[in-house]
């Protein structure tokens, strides 16, 4: 059991944990694979009301794993992309998501969090948006999203320079609720709520929460896919990652 998603269904609560500890619990597309048919077969099972999304070993997700990413860049614009599964899965998700973040929350990491409902974090969590530094752009409807937020001269400095930041940060931000010592036991409290209250009106409330920005979002979320995907093919990216793997700064110099 190395990288795998650990699945719990208990209270009608279902624990999912993303599990990858020799690669600071990075994903793989076996993951997100696995992860798309959780939320896939939770959104239609009755005896689960709340899903909860947390990391093992107090590390949320260092983001994707390069070594596993680089294979099958090709295949992200494609629907059946277990990455693409993942996201659309969550993005579309009908019942409450709650997310217990510490340790990192790279990349994706931090993205999918703006597709949640409630976001609790450690004071030591470090969450960053580093497309930029891979040659990417941004995704999961970040560039739509974040904005929102977060305010779009805030947006910009979390996506264009691509640096950490902190949990104190990440809730002026609005991209997390609360920043608390004990993120997990806080997120199973506000799940065990949400499992006694009327499930279809949390669901219609959900979805009237989303409504205004779901046309818009499944646009930006298709352009950004097809922008990231060539990314992936791109000299920039294959520089990023040669620079992370030989452990030195890219060198974006040569590139206009």
């Amino acid at each position: 059991m190395a990288d795998t998603i650990i699945a719990e269904l208990q209270d009608s609560v279902l624990q999912l944990t993303i599990h990858n500890p020799e690669r600071k619990n990075a994903f793989t597309q076996a993951m997100y694979a696995s992860l798309a048919e959780q939320l896939e077969q939770a959104a239609i099972n009755p005896a689960v009301r709340v899903v909860l999304l947390s990391g093992h070993g107090g590390i949320f997700t260092s983001g994707n794993d390069l070594d596993d990413f680089k294979k099958a860049p090709a295949e992200l614009s494609s629907s059946s992309s277990p990455t693409v599964r993942f996201m659309m899965a969550l993005a579309n998700f009908p019942k409450p998501v709650v997310a217990a973040v510490e340790g990192v929350a790279v990349g994706i990491g931090t993205t999918l969090l703006l597709h949640c409902d409630l976001v609790y974090a450690h004071p030591d969590t470090r969450f960053c948006m580093p497309f930029v530094n891979l040659g990417l752009s941004p995704e999961y409807g970040s560039s739509l999203l974040l904005p929102r937020l977060a305010g779009n001269v805030k947006a910009a400095e979390l996506l264009m320079l691509g640096e950490m930041f902190s949990a104190q940060d990440a809730q002026q931000a609005a991209i997390i609720n609360t920043v608390v010592e004990q993120p997990l036991a806080l997120a199973k409290v506000q799940c065990a709520k949400l499992t006694q209250k009327a499930p279809a009106a949390l669901r219609h409330t959900k979805a009237l929460l989303k409504a205004p920005l779901q046309q818009s979002l499944e646009q930006v979320m298709a352009q950004e896919l097809q922008l990231f995907s060539q990314g992936l093919q791109g000299e920039e990216f294959t520089e990023a990652v040669t620079a992370f793997f030989e452990k030195r700064a890219a060198d974006f110099s040569r590139f206009s």
